[in-house]
């Protein structure tokens, strides 16, 4: 039964914030009883579901390693694949590609290679998912040429608060 409902319990009207407001042995009195939400399903990437002692049951380890480092290297792949054509270019005609752009790209592929060996030596799933949804799975080296925001300075105002005529 959702809260916030009003209730009819043979005559007896209860109002809507019954539920919410009353103790347990007030809910037992009138023969309602709380029942926990079932758990939520575990990663689904991870986990089959769970077993009848509510564990959650692995994928199959070595599956998960090929997967989770084609994946990695797929990603690699796709954060480099826009400025795959500087490079061609380079070994078309010989118009030379930026230092900095060479060497982030080398950044991308060292990332990935830390990456697919670390998921390499997680020695179960349980490993495996904690290192793939951590914080630092996700993160790849910067692009050099991703627009920067331009920082906004505040000025001291008379009253010591801040204005914001640079903002403007």
């Amino acid at each position: 039964m959702p809260l916030d409902t009003p209730l009819n319990l043979d005559g007896l009207l209860l109002p809507a914030n019954w539920l919410r407001l009353s103790s347990p042995e007030d809910k037992a009195a009138v023969g309602i009883t709380e029942v926990a939400d079932p758990p939520a399903p575990p990663d689904q990437r991870f986990y089959w579901g769970w077993d009848n002692e509510g564990h959650a049951i692995p994928k199959d380890h070595s599956q998960l390693i090929e997967l989770w480092s084609q994946q990695t290297r797929t990603t690699a792949n796709s954060i480099l694949a826009p400025t795959d054509w500087i490079i061609i270019r380079e070994a078309d005609n010989g118009k030379i590609a930026d230092p900095l752009l060479k060497t982030w790209r080398e950044d991308i592929r060292l990332a990935a290679g830390s990456k697919v060996a670390a998921i390499k030596e997680t020695i179960d799933t349980d490993a495996l998912a904690a290192y793939v949804t951590g914080q630092n799975y996700p993160i790849w080296p910067s692009d050099p040429y991703a627009p920067i925001p331009p920082s906004v300075e505040l000025e001291p105002a008379e009253d010591g608060g801040l204005t914001d005529e640079n903002m403007a």
